[in-house]
């Protein structure tokens, strides 16, 4: 009893310290105005359009600068996200209309035009926040109309912003930026350029109430053409299920039912008559596997990626992750793992002690580097990348250290008293069929029967469930793309986690009736083939539905979606294989075993 008050205390603090670090449902800022008071406009970051991990620091380019640039103070979430804001050049002060004022002038160096020209032929925009609104906006335009050589084409700078603010009472509501596009400096040779930097604002009132004022970014992942797409995926998923459930509950149960009246016929015809099947393999499908330790290990950590998982769309139904939240869920993610890392280590000891293991020590620190491991070492790779690139995406030395506290204090500690609690749980391996003392030879079998057949055959079904939810999770993660409907995404995650566990049950039931009796492995591996579909589908989508391009992008697009497979991996293969031993034990109970 007093476990699970500790259990259900740690729970509570998840969720406090989530909360904390993301702002309570108040969409934004909650302060209130006056005419002519000061409202808070923050740059942040340029970047080309279609690489949205290459994002730089807005005054790396040679814009107006204000004569004295503060930096925001940013949660961890937001530093994970590249965000890096700095008090911008414009002063949009609460309800006062300007009409072309005039940032700054300058004359631009040959350098300086340079550096626009390519920032512009690599279609850069830029990302500033008013008032916690987000405003976007292209630096300039490529004239290509009527040229078919390159070395033709004109390059523009705008230089003229327009910002239309919308109010309601004392609070701001919306704000759209755009370029006056007769406003245009030519940047296509290397030239000194005189340039006047300028801006108009021109505030409206509203009737939209200041709770609402987020909907409009919500709003564009729940069109009707959008929830049509999402609506046809969930049916696809049904059918898929459907399917499924229906093929195990005619096929396998009513083989099932033949084979418990079979081998019942048989005990009372002939004690000596030759078993076949999978009864025949009774002294030998609960034998140990090999490679426990790394198994229970693997056990572990897919479990603690399984309950990080139902956390984040816990907090995503209860409208945690809004959009522009900026950083709340990555700050969920390292929160909410960390504090989870206890899960891991109870569920790797006393697997592992269940399975006859005496070094636990040693197991548990295979469970603490089984996923953080991988992780470290691409972080490594991709943040040396961004340091090279000078890129908003390397953290500064301050985040790591962070990061490393929360790992040491928090992660390590809570995953040595989870193995200790699991390691003294004494819980023994509940199997209804006593091993023999020598394993039974596995008979010759077809090709389709290896592994990696059978992992192909496995993963697809899941896949094929998911695969049209895929596109726009990806449009949104490695894109500009806003993703909202968590309850959806939430529905075809169930459809995944069930269409795993029927298939891996399915596929281990073949298994034992061709009389092969080493499934545990078979199982993990057939269950979190799912996550190599996906890393598949990274390739199509990169190659095929993206327009990502250079050695940054594409090196921390293929880097962290391996990690994150690697992770759905874990977890899939966790599910997979608690269904499997669930069934195997379930049919061994079920017939007598001498």
């Amino acid at each position: 009893m007093e476990k699970k008050k500790r259990t259900m205390a740690w729970y509570v603090v998840v969720l406090l310290i989530v909360s904390c670090a993301s702002p309570v449902r108040s969409d934004g800022s909650d302060h209130k105005y006056k005419a002519g008071d000061p409202v808070p406009l923050y740059a942040n970051k340029v970047g080309p359009f279609h690489n949205p991990s290459e994002t730089y620091r807005f005054f790396d380019l040679p814009f107006c600068a204000p004569a004295h640039v503060k930096e925001k103070k940013e949660a961890l979430g937001e530093v994970l996200n590249g965000d890096r804001l700095v008090s911008a050049p414009y002063k949009l002060d609460f309800m006062y209309d300007k009409d072309s004022e005039i940032v700054c002038k300058k004359k631009l160096s040959k350098e300086e035009v340079a550096q626009f020209r390519s920032a512009v032929a690599k279609d850069y925009y830029f990302q500033m926040y008013y008032d916690d609104l987000p405003i976007w906006g292209f630096l300039g335009k490529v004239d290509k109309e009527g040229k078919s050589d390159p070395s033709e084409y004109k390059y523009y700078l705008f230089k003229h912003l327009h910002f239309e603010i919308f109010y309601n009472n004392d609070r701001v509501i919306e704000i759209n930026a755009r370029t006056d596009p007769n406003a245009l400096v030519d940047i296509t040779e290397d030239k000194e350029v005189d340039v006047d930097f300028m801006y108009s604002v021109k505030w409206k009132e509203t009737k939209t109430p200041f709770d609402k004022r987020m909907e409009k970014y919500s709003q564009s992942s729940s069109l009707p053409h959008h929830l049509e797409i999402h609506w046809f995926s969930i049916i696809n998923s049904c059918v898929t299920v459907l399917l499924l459930t229906g093929f195990l509950a005619t096929i396998l149960m009513r083989v099932l039912k033949n084979d418990f009246v079979k081998y019942a016929h048989d005990e009372e015809a002939a004690d000596d008559q030759e078993e076949t099947g999978w009864k025949y393999i009774h002294g030998d499908v609960f034998r140990y596997p090999n490679y426990k330790s790394v198994l229970a290990a693997a056990l572990g950590s897919g479990t603690q990626l399984f309950t990080l998982t139902i956390f984040i769309f816990l907090l995503s139904l209860v409208g945690v992750f809004y959009p522009y939240n900026r950083g709340a869920l990555f700050t969920a993610l390292v929160v909410i793992y960390a504090l989870t890392s206890g899960i891991a280590g109870y569920t790797a000891s006393s697997f592992y002690c269940q399975l006859e293991g005496t070094n636990w020590v040693r197991n548990l620190l295979l469970t603490g580097g089984l996923f953080c491991g991988p992780l470290f070492l691409t972080f490594c790779f991709l943040n040396s990348v961004a340091i090279a690139y000078s890129a908003t995406a390397a953290l500064p030395f301050g985040t790591i250290v962070v990061i490393f506290l929360i790992w040491a204090l928090v992660t390590s500690p809570l995953l040595v008293l989870g193995g200790i609690a699991g390691k003294n749980s004494k819980a023994e391996f509940q199997a209804p069929c006593r091993t023999t003392k020598y394993p039974r030879e596995i008979p010759p079998l077809p090709w389709y029967r290896g592994t990696l057949p059978q992992m192909a055959m496995a993963g697809f079904l899941p896949f094929s469930a998911i695969y049209i939810e895929l596109y726009y999770i990806f449009a949104s993660v490695w894109g500009h793309r806003i993703y909202t409907i968590y309850s959806i995404l939430f529905i075809v995650f169930i459809i995944l986690i069930i269409v795993t566990a029927f298939i891996t049950v399915a596929l281990t039931y073949f298994q034992l009736a061709a009389e092969d009796h080493e499934w545990w492995w078979r199982a993990f591996l057939c269950g979190g083939s799912t996550g190599l579909f996906i890393y598949g589908y990274c390739l199509y989508y990169y190659y095929a539905r993206s327009d990502m391009s250079g050695f940054m992008q594409t090196s921390f697009f293929f880097g962290y979606m391996a990690c994150i497979c690697y992770g759905f991996f874990l977890m899939l293969g966790t599910v997979g294989f608690r269904a499997a031993l669930f069934f195997v034990r379930h049919i061994y109970r079920s017939i007598k075993c001498e």
